[in-house]
């Protein structure tokens, strides 16, 4: 029961603190989730992205 009382005295006893909680929470997994994605993805994908390979194809006047 004191974890309960501790989130409800925390968070959601005053409107404006759970409000900003949920949009903060909200925002940091947003932020982290798509960090996560891209990490995956470029490690996925290493070799095959036009960052791996610009160098065979971009002249010097094009970089």
């Amino acid at each position: 029961m004191g974890l309960a009382n501790g989130f409800y005295n925390a968070l959601v006893k005053r409107n404006s603190v759970f409000v900003t909680s949920i949009f903060v929470g909200a925002f940091t997994f947003g932020v982290g989730f798509d960090i996560g994605v891209s990490t995956f993805w470029d490690k996925y994908n290493k070799g095959k992205q036009w960052k791996d390979i610009r160098d065979k194809y971009a002249t010097e006047a094009e970089a």
